[in-house]
């Protein structure tokens, strides 16, 4: 086992959590928990923190739980290393960062539940994935919550059921990832996509995400409902640049739609920018009355 299972690296805005422990394929240890668990506390108020990416050295993503930590043991034991797998996952999903899972290789059991929970995932063309507890004769249960509420039910429970493989673009078919790219490019499209959530405001991107998962545990009246406050909160609290800020970046692009020419995208980008000027400037009146 390596001293260190995680490795920690910030670029910019960007932290990269880079799973370190690719003699033993990834594996999802009770150190290397420990080790995620803590990070994501930390950086939980941290503003210079915007995107979180979950990488691997090695050929594997992640193996899921390391088997040496599944046998011979007792009931208790079993216990703590599913709460502190189910922590990870709980803490990833209700962090106000976005997080994005590049993965490189396979990434089977918990190692696939851990790309299932991360909110984006992007995967080398040569990536597999598989829940196979099954064949072991332990079913990937915890496992199948994130996945079930990732992928087609059908699919889902293919997966269980089997414990077969599926290939990056199937994954990316059935909703587990969203891009497969060749794996010379993977870095660079997983900087690509975090560059463009850096791009936006931080208190926006806590309130979407966050308003996102709640929305989908209720009914869509309440949905809605819950929605409708949220907007109102972001129009509120969620603007830190200002009406005038806002008023001048709208400004410029509706400048730069305007020299590109006519045709229907320019005209219909036109039109919304247009709304967005007119309805900052009538903000921007109302509170200075």
């Amino acid at each position: 086992m390596t001293d260190k299972p995680l490795l920690r690296n910030q670029v910019g805005g960007i932290l990269y959590l880079t799973l370190n422990n690719k003699d033993r394929m990834n594996s999802l240890s009770m150190s290397l928990l420990s080790a995620l668990k803590s990070s994501f506390e930390d950086i939980k108020d941290n503003p210079t923190v915007k995107v979180v990416v979950i990488r691997s050295e090695g050929p594997a993503f992640s193996s899921g739980h390391d088997l040496n930590e599944l046998v011979n043991r007792d009931t208790e034991s079993y216990s703590r290393l599913f709460s502190a797998c189910t922590s990870v996952m709980e803490a990833i999903r209700l962090s106000p960062k976005p997080v994005i899972a590049e993965v490189q290789g396979i990434a089977t059991a918990a190692g696939c539940q851990l790309v299932a929970t991360c909110d984006l995932a992007i995967a080398a063309e040569s990536a597999l994935f598989s829940t196979p507890g099954v064949q072991i004769g332990l079913f990937c249960t915890t496992p199948g919550v994130a996945v079930s509420r990732t992928i087609h039910v059908k699919k889902a429970m293919e997966m269980l059921l089997t414990g077969g493989t599926i290939t990056a673009q199937e994954a990316v078919m059935c909703g587990l990832i969203n891009q497969a790219v060749e794996i010379d490019k993977l870095k660079n499209e997983v900087e690509l996509l975090a560059q463009k959530i850096c791009a936006a405001s931080s208190s926006t991107i806590a309130i979407g995400k966050s308003a996102f998962y709640r929305q989908r545990e209720m009914s869509i009246p309440d949905a809605y409902q819950m929605a409708e406050k949220v907007m109102v909160e972001n129009l509120f609290l969620g603007c830190p640049r200002g009406h005038n800020g806002f008023l001048r970046e709208a400004q410029t692009a509706l400048d730069h739609i305007t020299n590109l020419g006519s045709g229907v995208c320019h005209a219909f980008a036109y039109s919304h920018i247009f709304i967005l000027i007119q309805f900052s400037q009538a903000t921007a009146t109302a509170d200075q009355q």
